[in-house]
C-alpha cells in the first residue's frame, strides 16, 4: 500500500477503448481490486482531446491517481510485448524546422526548460513510490502529433531526445496531473518498431494483451 487511504478513486484513462478492453470487462461496477473505485475514460487520439478530457474528468470528482494505459512504437528493436513504465515525456513535435534543423520552443526561448511543470524541457513523473511498484523498466517517452515514419526524422529524434518510446496523448498526461497535483502512472506496451510501417510485423494482440495482465497487476498493488 503506497499510501494511508485505504480505498482511492483511480481514473483510468486511455485514447481508445481496446486498449484497455480486457481490463474493462474485468472491472465490476466500477469497482477495482483492493477496494478502490474506478472511472474508465476514453480520452480519443492525440494531445488536445487528452487534455481536454482529463479536465472535464478531474472537475467532475478529482482522483487520486491517474493510470492511463496504450500501446506504443519502440526506438529500440526487439522489445515487442514488453511493457514499459514512462517515467518523463518530451515534446517530440512542438517547434519549428528551419531549413533542415528542428528547433523546440526551448530552442527558440519562447517557453524556458524549468518553467513548471518542465525540468531542463522534460515533464517528468516524480512518483517514484508508483513507478518503482510497478517494477517495470522505467523509460523516456516522447509525444507526438504525426506518426514517426521518417528515417531523417527518426534519427533526429534519437540523437537530440534519446526517447524509447512514442505516443500521441503521453505528454498531455504528465503536462495535466503535474499542473494538478494528481499522482499519475503511464504504462505502455510496445506494438511495433518505430518507423515499420508493415503492420503484418506488429503484434497488437499480445501488446494488449501483456498491458492489461500489468495494468490489472497494478491496481492490485496500490
Amino acid at each position: 500500500m503506497n499510501t494511508d487511504i485505504c480505498s482511492m478513486h483511480i481514473v483510468l484513462a486511455a485514447a481508445t477503448s481496446f486498449e484497455i478492453q480486457p481490463t474493462i470487462d474485468l472491472l465490476t461496477n466500477g469497482s477495482a481490486p483492493g477496494g478502490h473505485t474506478t472511472d474508465v475514460l476514453i480520452t480519443g487520439i492525440g494531445s488536445l482531446s487528452t487534455v481536454y478530457a482529463l479536465m472535464r474528468q478531474i472537475g467532475r470528482r478529482k482522483p487520486d491517481i491517474v493510470i492511463q494505459a496504450g500501446i506504443a512504437g519502440c526506438f529500440t528493436p526487439g522489445r515487442i510485448g514488453a511493457v514499459l513504465a514512462v517515467k518523463e515525456e518530451v515534446l517530440g513535435d512542438l517547434g519549428v524546422k528551419e531549413g533542415q534543423d528542428f528547433k523546440t520552443v526551448f530552442d527558440l526561448h519562447l517557453v524556458d526548460r524549468d518553467v513548471p511543470p518542465f525540468h531542463n524541457g522534460l515533464l517528468i513523473n516524480p512518483h517514484n513510490n508508483l513507478l518503482n511498484l510497478t517494477g517495470l523498466d522505467q523509460v523516456r517517452g516522447i509525444t507526438i502529433n504525426e506518426i514517426s515514419t521518417d528515417k531523417d526524422r527518426i534519427d533526429w529524434y534519437q540523437q537530440n531526445m534519446s526517447p524509447v518510446v512514442e505516443s500521441m496523448e503521453g505528454g498531455a498526461l504528465h503536462f495535466t496531473c503535474l499542473q494538478e497535483g494528481i499522482p499519475f502512472l503511464q504504462l505502455r506496451s510496445v506494438s511495433n518498431d518505430i518507423g515499420q510501417r508493415d503492420k503484418s510485423r506488429w503484434d497488437i494482440r499480445s501488446a494488449i494483451a501483456h498491458l492489461n495482465q500489468q495494468l490489472m497487476e497494478t491496481i492490485k498493488k496500490i
